[in-house]
């Protein structure tokens, strides 16, 4: 059982605070469930009774969200680390001392930041994902034939993570990295596997994420998305046209299993400048194409 299949609602708190005691214990926590579970805080930490008017948070609580922070400033010190969270400096302390002990962070005069055992626990997750494993080849090639950065991602919880993003002869530097996190409405791979879920799913997407504007091309209305959806199912291809940033175009296709459910998708991006009408046609004919070599590379286990 993994986290992703414990159901979200208000009651789960003490499902999840009993699963990941035990996994920790067990010592098979690996950094997708770590993920899982921060996000699952993040975004219902006043249903789960995270403010400060009411419960505070567990210690498990505590270290993800500390890990969390740590990840995503690249390294922070203690009273940066009690401000953020709001926890006093003795409790961060505290944390961080256990963190640095167990090897998973790394003290540098006082700032501190993951160390090298997060890959171990990245890799072992990305590993388990057959569409990683049996796609590497065509997104390698895909990388190599467009000089662009070519991409596998996957969903989960209704939002959308890059596996693995590889950089081609040209390619232009990107904020993104492997294990980004994406709203699937934002984005060529996003709506690629927003187009083989039901509309009832998409709904319920929708209705726990949003339409969150990124730029000023994101796509915010629901009817506007269902009719995209709607031609990306027709044409087999998604297009992102500096949707989620300024600048960057992209183009993806979705990758489904032997019974048609949606597994991920792949894609190829870069600056928009570069990647016009022509060029997005053309690479859309070559992620459908790899995205069919990887569905037929899946079928042979």
């Amino acid at each position: 059982m993994g986290f992703q299949n414990v159901k979200r609602n208000h009651c789960a708190k003490p499902i999840i605070i009993a699963y990941t005691s035990t996994f920790i214990a067990e010592g098979i926590l690996n950094l997708e469930d770590i993920s899982h579970i921060v996000g699952y805080i993040y975004r219902h930490r006043q249903c789960l009774g995270m403010s400060q008017q009411t419960k505070p948070l567990s210690t498990v609580e505590k270290t993800f969200v500390i890990i969390d922070l740590i990840k995503n400033k690249g390294q922070a010190g203690v009273s940066e680390l009690a401000k953020e969270t709001s926890l006093p400096e003795s409790t961060v302390h505290s944390h961080l001392t256990t963190l640095e002990q167990v090897g998973y962070l790394v003290n540098e005069n006082g700032s501190y930041r993951l160390s090298p055992l997060f890959l171990a626990l990245g890799e072992k997750a990305r590993n388990q994902y057959t569409l990683y494993t049996r796609g590497k080849s065509e997104v390698r090639q895909l990388a190599d034939d467009t000089g662009e950065v070519a991409s596998i991602a996957v969903h989960e919880r209704g939002q959308g993570i890059f596996l693995w993003r590889l950089k081609g002869e040209n390619a232009a530097s990107l904020e993104s990295y492997d294990g980004y996190t994406i709203d699937l409405h934002t984005t060529a791979v996003g709506k690629a596997m927003l187009s083989g879920f039901s509309d009832e799913r998409v709904d319920e997407i929708i209705d726990e994420h949003g339409l969150t504007a990124k730029t000023t091309n994101t796509i915010t209305d629901r009817d506007t998305l269902f009719k995209t959806l709607d031609d990306i199912r027709d044409s087999g291809v998604a297009y992102d046209r500096e949707e989620r940033v300024h600048g960057l175009h992209a183009v993806a296709a979705p990758v489904s299993d032997g019974d048609g459910r949606i597994m991920g998708a792949v894609s190829v991006a870069g600056p928009s400048g570069r990647l016009q009408n022509q060029h997005l046609e053309e690479y859309g004919a070559k992620v459908k194409s790899s995205a069919s070599m990887i569905e037929l590379n899946m079928s042979y286990r």
